[in-house]
């Protein structure tokens, strides 16, 4: 993020220093205004990459401020500061644009942070398409890189319904990018520039899952200190993303039917309903219909989020885009550590070809950084390649030693399987039949987390 521009606006002369200081300090090139009227000056005069500003000033809020700005350059991330008092007022600019916002009192550490989340999300994902020696040379962007013919009828159809309300379900195996074109149809609807808030439903506390999505009130349970808007709340106007949905129990899903089918949220604790404008999108690297089939899954919800299904598929069945992300990783990470590779040989592109990647492009990324780093001269050959044998080569029997107990055996069962699939939990959980979460509590109860 080093030599991006920061406005930074606050009306206390300390609290400015100390914001742009701090900004100085991790790399960013840092404009200071002291009220709304000058910042807007500056905002028309010149570039800048993001906006940081107190949300409670006289004369000119942050809340105006951040109106103008919008209207100006829809793109551009603001960030508002806020106390606890106005926190209302800071999830009401959230849902007329705002990227984030930080409560008083904060640290450097996460002032740091969200300004760099905020410049980082800011791109605009796309699409490019190429052929194997042209491929986009900008590392860390979000654009999906293919060329295969099945993956841009996906984009087709993504592009198309992307201006609509309609919930989307993207289906696909662990590592295709499902998540990327989430953000693809974000940032190709009319909620564009509006909030975006992303939720692993695997990783939701199960105490706490219904507050996290739909907030909560103060004093609704042992811990609630103060009013908490939930993730759904705080997408307002924009689009929410519900990785993994999967994952969410039978009860979280019946109260995430009511709120699809009402458009209105209840807060934990709270009295009345919210109404909400979301839109929807769903991933899920199971087959739904499969869990409907063995209860897991509510079939009314599943009716609701398969509005419009898109699945990616999986990188064996694209070979045509293995050679293009190889180079274009091999471009990213040579470049990102220095290295000095400007190229891979025609024997390795083959062995890559011919590898069945379980992962996916998740697992070729992997492949191809570790071997940026840990190969030599200018060009990747067979030989920097750490790869699995194929499939039909693996000795797939596990010995059972006589005597072993059942937690043993299960303990190696679950460390054999993660390793065959390069640690990849959600994969290993498939493969052993168990949810993630359950994967997660026993690498806990046996220390290997």
């Amino acid at each position: 993020m080093e030599g991006q521009s920061i406005l930074v606006v606050d009306d206390e002369p300390e609290m400015r220093e100390a914001l742009s200081h701090c900004l100085a300090q991790g790399g960013y090139s840092v404009v200071a205004a002291s009220n709304g009227i000058e910042a807007l000056h500056k905002f028309e005069e010149e570039k800048f990459d993001a906006v940081i500003t107190d949300l409670k000033m006289p004369d000119f809020s942050g809340m105006a401020l951040l109106e103008e700005v919008k209207k100006i350059s829809s793109g551009v991330p603001v960030i508002l500061i806020t106390a606890y008092g106005t926190i209302d007022n800071a999830v009401e600019a959230m849902k007329q644009g705002a990227t984030d916002y930080i409560l008083k009192p904060f640290s450097s550490e996460v002032l740091r942070a969200t300004v760099e989340k905020a410049c980082k999300n800011a791109g605009s994902p796309g699409i490019t398409k190429g052929t194997r020696g042209h491929t986009p040379q900008t590392a860390g962007d979000k654009r999906i890189i293919t060329q295969d013919p099945a993956l841009l009828k996906v984009l087709k159809l993504a592009k198309n319904v992307a201006p609509s309300n309609a919930t989307v379900l993207i289906l696909g195996e662990s590592g295709t990018g499902k998540e990327l074109l989430a953000s693809f149809i974000h940032e190709n609807s009319d909620r564009k520039g509006k909030p975006y808030v992303a939720v692993n439903c695997a990783a939701l506390p199960e105490t706490l899952a219904e507050s996290e999505l739909f907030g909560h009130e103060k004093g609704a349970f042992t811990g609630a200190v103060n009013r908490k808007a939930g993730k759904f709340e705080l997408a307002n106007k924009g689009t929410i993303l519900l990785d993994e949905i999967s994952e969410m129990s039978l009860p979280l899903q019946a109260k995430l039917l009511r709120v699809l089918q009402e458009r209105e949220i209840d807060r934990v604790g709270g009295s009345k309903c919210t109404t909400i404008d979301v839109r929807v999108v769903a991933i899920s690297n199971v087959d739904l219909k499969e869990a409907v089939r063995e209860g897991k899954f509510r079939e009314d919800l599943f009716y609701r989020v398969n509005v419009i299904p898109l699945t990616i598929p999986p990188l064996r069945h694209r070979k045509t885009d293995i050679s293009l992300l190889a180079e274009y990783f091999l471009k990213k990470y040579s470049t990102r550590n220095g290295r000095p590779m400007e190229g891979i040989a025609d024997e390795t592109i083959s062995l890559l070809s011919k590898y069945d990647w379980k992962g996916n492009v998740r697992e070729l990324e992997n492949t191809i950084e570790r071997a940026v780093l840990m190969g030599e001269g200018k060009i990747l050959s067979p030989k920097h390649l750490f790869l699995q044998r194929p499939e039909h080569e693996r000795d797939r029997n596990m010995p059972i030693r006589v005597g072993a107990s059942l937690r043993q055996v299960e303990k190696e069962l679950i460390l054999k399987t993660l390793q065959e699939v390069n640690d990849n939990r959600t994969h290993a959980a498939k493969m052993l039949g168990i949810s993630i979460r359950t994967l997660r509590n026993k690498l806990r109860e046996y220390k290997c987390a």
